[in-house]
């Protein structure tokens, strides 16, 4: 385990080296100057040569990779500067946000898991049937269908005709059914399909046929082994596509006007405030290292084969 932790301590910190610097890189080719937002920002008239004063205090015409050792000496010792726009420090207004983000992922995955486990294990449980059949179109019209519209409809009907539900903010725990049910049900459609086959898969192997021949009760054999047995790569498609749950809580977040990490970079970048672009870049990579370390351990517990090699290994 701790040879596992090493190697991935030593893959993310490349990781973050590739990641901040080349996105560091391409924030400074793009279009547009932080330093005419910021002297424009009470829409007053400046003169050219204010603008270089400011580009130059804030080291906008040092070469690039003297920028970009300055951020990294300053990110090594856990300071992620100060916003552009608001002077604040980027660290605290991440923090601000991030409980906000992390209840519309951990609602978003509630909803997934209430829908893609009991309709998976129901279409591989019962295939060719009219519950398998609903299935199979629900993981089509899920992946064919963008979040954003799924929850403009959502929105339209259990929002504005109904009532039911706030359209926007961070209120109450109403505020966030709708985003939830919005990415919960747009990524619960892979799941749904994935742990199909791999409980057909789990169901046809030797060790079911062995346990049904021991006269083991089918719900048995189901929860104790075929599920467990399928689990691998369920856990694996999520640590792989994390990065695009992660767009889909931003593009949710912008569209409920819900005050998590999503809205504020998606503001940042319209503002073109760098400091809190780079700290929320670098905050994503640690929580995509966190996940995929959590996944590749959570293997040793659910795929016994696993526990089996690493002990003739060692």
């Amino acid at each position: 385990m701790f040879r596992i932790i090493g190697r991935r301590l030593l893959e993310v910190v490349l990781f973050v080296l590739f990641v901040t610097f080349f996105s560091f890189l391409f924030l400074r080719l793009a279009p547009g100057d932080p330093a005419l937002t910021i002297l424009n920002v009470d829409e007053l008239n400046v003169s050219q040569e204010q603008v270089e004063a400011l580009r130059e205090d804030m080291g906008f015409n040092d070469p690039l990779l003297v920028q970009y050792g300055k951020w990294l000496l300053d990110f090594v010792q856990l300071d992620f500067g100060n916003s552009y726009i608001t002077s604040q420090p980027v660290s605290e207004m991440l923090l601000t946000g991030l409980p906000a983000t992390l209840e519309l992922t951990i609602g978003s995955l509630i909803v997934m898991l209430l829908v893609a486990i009991p309709l998976g294990s129901l279409s591989a449980l019962y295939k060719g049937s009219w519950i398998d059949h609903i299935s199979r179109y629900f993981s089509i019209i899920g992946a064919a269908v963008p979040s954003f519209w799924l929850g403009l409809i959502l929105i339209d009907v259990f929002a504005v005709k109904l009532s039911w539900f706030p359209t926007m903010g961070r209120d109450s725990l109403l505020s966030l059914v709708l985003p939830a049910v919005t990415l919960g049900l747009a990524i619960a459609g892979v799941y749904v399909r994935l742990l199909r086959s791999s409980l057909l898969e789990s169901l046809g192997q030797e060790f079911v046929r062995a346990a049904r021949a021991r006269g083991i009760s089918e719900r048995r054999i189901f929860f104790s082994h075929a599920f467990r047995y399928s689990l691998p790569p369920v856990i694996t498609v999520f640590g792989v596509s994390l990065g695009s749950l992660i767009g889909g809580v931003v593009v949710v977040e912008v569209l409920f006007a819900y005050p998590g990490v999503g809205k504020l970079v998606v503001d940042s970048i319209r503002q073109r405030d760098y400091p809190l672009i780079q700290g929320y870049i670098v905050l994503m990579a640690a929580i995509v290292f966190v996940v995929n370390t959590l996944v590749d351990l959570s293997y040793r517990y659910v795929n016994p084969e696993l526990r089996l090699k690493e002990r003739k290994l060692s």
